[in-house]
């Protein structure tokens, strides 16, 4: 009755529509009543999101937040990734109405060429902008293309490999809302922003425990990315429709990076979004959940309210501290409005379904992430005239 995604491989895409419901694009329904057959790109609209963060700050985490959020099989890298038939790495993760495309795959050198050319990563020189650019209008028109791979375990630019569009389409990495002519293509944008402190905490953590790195190294590395960084990356946050801002926490009595404050910033007047808040957008509200559980060190606190975020209104939803117990989100979410759920538990459902030992699952970073995936399928139905399931 269905056919696979890897078998429908062509120049353009189409997607079918039985009278019973939505279909994606990787599955094609077959019924003895006549159906509508609807061209991705031109009949039926293709949604790109652009997702903007430094390395080591959560994307893949959210980015499989956000698949799961929009549902349909085979969630996964695209053709089964490393060690599948074929046994080609691969940095893109599809499902069948999301694809998912990490722009490290439009780095213009190799980690040779890089140091030859003495630039890092993050400089905008070492991107191949006018190919990212072809390649996000092709998709937005519905056309396959043929993407470049950046292996990331050599360092080497390998074989590209094709992708088919999907309904929605994610760019995620260094610089997606760099670019005009890409940004003007994406229909809503992300920026995932983790401050300095908490960035050299969790880098100490991972470098020092898992990689064998010795402190000096650990702040070399971070040194020698931040001019780069605040001159390409993180400018980007003025572009962004949503920013996720991961802070040290205000409450906890632990050492810096055991505890976090996280802010969801939302842009304010946008046409297919409405901001999540607590109780009522016009009420600044500060809440204190007594009935959590929460760890010794640290309790929860909630709070809501307007601000000025590069010279526009954003509406401001924060959680500072961490729950200890991941049932505790059903209270959480009786004092959030707006989230985009569709029944009353959904949101607290699939963060409990992620599970506690994901990163962020207990503090502001997993709900808030959550919710950004809840509005952004809300923003598609919006935006297409589409439903999902829940």
């Amino acid at each position: 009755m269905f056919k696979s995604l890897v078998a429908l491989l062509s120049v353009s895409a189409t997607v079918a529509f039985a009278p019973i419901g939505f279909r994606g694009m990787g599955r094609f329904a077959s019924s003895k009543h006549s159906e509508i057959v609807m061209k991705l790109g031109v009949d039926e609209k293709v949604i790109v999101i652009g997702v903007a963060a430094d390395s080591g700050c959560g994307k893949s985490t959210f980015m499989r937040r956000l698949t799961k959020v929009f549902g349909g099989a085979n969630v996964g890298p695209l053709g089964g990734g490393f060690g599948a038939p074929g046994g080609w790495e691969t940095n893109t993760l599809v499902s069948d109405f999301t694809t998912v495309i990490c722009l490290d795959d439009y780095h213009a050198n190799d980690r040779q060429g890089r140091k030859k050319t003495g630039l890092t990563a993050l400089h905008v020189k070492e991107q191949n902008f006018d190919l990212m650019y072809e390649h996000i209008k092709s998709l937005k028109a519905g056309e396959a293309i043929k993407k470049p791979i950046y292996n990331h375990v050599n360092g080497t630019l390998d074989t590209p490999e094709t992708v088919v569009p999907t309904p929605i389409v994610i760019i995620e990495g260094l610089h997606p809302l760099v670019d005009p002519r890409v940004r003007e293509l994406l229909d809503f944008t992300i920026y995932l922003d983790i401050s300095d402190d908490i960035k050299f905490a969790w880098k100490i953590q991972r470098d020092m425990a898992e990689r064998g790195w010795t402190l000096e190294q650990v702040k070399e590395s971070i040194e020698q990315r931040k001019p780069d960084f605040a001159a390409y990356v993180e400018p980007q946050k003025e572009f962004s429709d949503v920013v996720i801002s991961v802070l040290p926490s205000e409450i906890s009595k632990e050492p810096v990076g055991k505890h976090l404050k996280v802010k969801l910033i939302q842009r304010t007047g946008l046409k297919a979004f409405k901001p999540a808040v607590i109780i009522d957008e016009d009420v600044n509200v500060k809440v204190v959940p007594s009935s959590v559980k929460t760890e010794p060190t640290c309790g929860v606190e909630l709070s809501y309210g307007k601000e000025k975020f590069y010279n526009r209104e954003v509406a401001v939803v924060s959680m500072d501290g961490k729950l200890a117990d991941i049932n505790d989100y059903v209270k959480i979410e009786k004092v959030l409005s707006s989230t985009a759920a569709k029944t009353p538990v959904e949101l607290s459902a699939e963060l409990i379904k992620v599970g506690p030992n994901a990163p962020g699952s207990l503090d502001g970073t997993g709900l808030f992430q959550t919710i950004t995936a809840l509005k952004l399928r809300e923003f598609y139905e919006t935006a297409t005239g589409k439903k999902v399931a829940a």
